[in-house]
C-alpha cells in the first residue's frame, strides 16, 4: 500500500524495486521494477530477497510494514545489502509493545505505567487499556473503566496482551530519521487531528522545541537507525512515550511535504555519506489530509 514512499524515493533519484507476495499490491505498479516474492512465513522468503539484491545490484533494503521487520533484522547479514532498520534487539523489543515499555524505562524514557495481566496492582489508576503486545493499527485495544471491565477484557481479547495506564494528555506523533550511527538527523512533530484504525488521516506539523528534543533523546538513547515514528503523550509536563515504530509512518507524506527531505537523506546514507543533523529545519503548519485512491489494471499489466 505504501505508494507514497516508493514514489518519493523515485522523485529523490532512486531506482525502486517493489517486492510483494500479492500480485495486486499497488506499490508494484508504481515502482521502476516489480517482483513477486513468497509470503513472509515461507522459509524461502529471505533467500528470495537475497537473490533480488544480488541480481539487481540493490544498494538498500527498506521495509514498508511491520510484517517482516523482525525477520529481516534477524537475517540482515543474509540479504547482501544494508537494511534500513535499527539493530536487531531494538527491532525485536519495539515489536513487542510490553517489551518496548521496559526498554524505554531501561533508558530513562518516560512511559505510562504498564503491567502483564497478572501483575496489575490493586491501586492502579483507571481507566486502563488492554493492548495487544504485538498489535498495529490500534487493533485489539480495549478501555477498561474499572476492575470488572478490566477482568472482562483480559478474558475477551483474542491476543496476547498487556495493561497500560491510559494517558489523559494530548497525543503527538514525531517522525524522526537517524543515520547508521544513531544520530538523529531530524525530528518533525505533528498533531493528531484525525485518525482512523490507528492510521493518521489528518495532521499538522508543529515546531515544538520540547517535542523535538524529547524525540531526539528517545532516538539517540535506544538508538534508532533509519526512520521511525514516536508516539508521545504530553501529560503533567512530561512526554510519555507509548510506542516507537522503526519504519516510515503512515503519515509519511506530511514530513515529506514539510521539507524533511528524508528520502534524499536516506539515499545519502546509502551512498556512504554522513549528513549533518538539521533538527528543527522544516515548515510549521503544513496540514495533511489523506484520501483513498485506486488503480485499474489491464490484464497484460498484472504482475505474474
Amino acid at each position: 500500500m505504501r505508494v507514497d514512499v516508493v514514489t518519493a524515493f523515485q522523485q529523490a533519484g532512486a531506482t525502486t524495486i517493489a517486492a510483494d507476495a500479492d500480485q495486486l499490491a499497488p506499490t508494484l505498479y508504481h515502482a521502476d521494477e516489480q517482483v513477486l516474492v513468497p509470503r513472509v512465513d515461507d522459509p524461502t522468503y529471505i533467500p528470495a530477497l537475497a537473490e533480488i539484491v544480488r541480481e539487481r545490484d540493490v544498494r538498500l533494503v527498506i521495509p514498508l510494514t511491520d510484517i517482516d521487520s523482525v525477520l529481516l533484522a534477524q537475517h540482515r547479514d543474509e540479504l547482501g545489502a544494508p537494511l534500513l532498520l535499527p539493530d536487531t534487539d531494538i527491532v525485536v523489543k519495539t515489536a513487542d509493545k510490553y517489551e518496548a515499555h521496559t526498554l524505554f524505562e531501561e533508558h530513562g524514557i518516560p512511559s505510562p505505567p504498564s503491567w502483564l495481566p497478572g501483575d496489575v496492582p490493586e491501586d492502579a489508576r483507571f481507566p486502563l487499556l488492554v493492548k495487544s503486545r504485538y498489535g498495529y493499527g490500534s487493533r485489539n485495544i480495549y478501555r477498561a473503566e474499572d476492575r470488572r471491565q478490566l477482568d472482562f477484557f483480559l478474558g475477551y481479547t483474542p491476543v496476547e496482551s498487556f495493561v497500560q495506564t491510559c494517558c489523559l494528555g494530548e497525543e503527538f506523533s514525531i517522525d524522526v530519521l537517524c543515520d547508521f550511527e544513531g544520530r538523529c538527523l531530524n525530528a518533525i512533530p505533528r498533531t493528531m487531528i484525525l485518525s482512523k484504525g490507528g492510521e493518521s488521516i489528518q495532521g499538522r506539523t508543529i515546531k515544538d522545541a520540547e517535542l523535538i528534543e524529547a524525540a531526539r533523546r528517545v532516538a539517540e538513547s535506544l538508538p534508532l537507525k533509519g526512520p521511525a515514528t514516536i508516539q508521545v503523550f504530553r501529560e503533567d509536563g512530561e512526554h510519555r512515550v507509548t510506542d516507537v515504530n522503526p519504519r516510515f509512518g503512515g503519515a509519511f507524506p506530511l514530513p515529506l511535504a514539510a521539507g524533511g527531505n528524508y528520502p534524499e537523506l536516506v539515499l545519502a546514507l546509502a551512498a556512504g555519506e554522513r549528513p549533518e543533523p538539521t533538527l528543527g529545519e522544516f515548515r510549521e503548519g503544513v496540514v495533511m489530509t489523506r484520501f483513498y485512491s485506486s488503480l485499474a489494471l489491464e490484464p497484460q499489466t498484472v504482475s505474474s
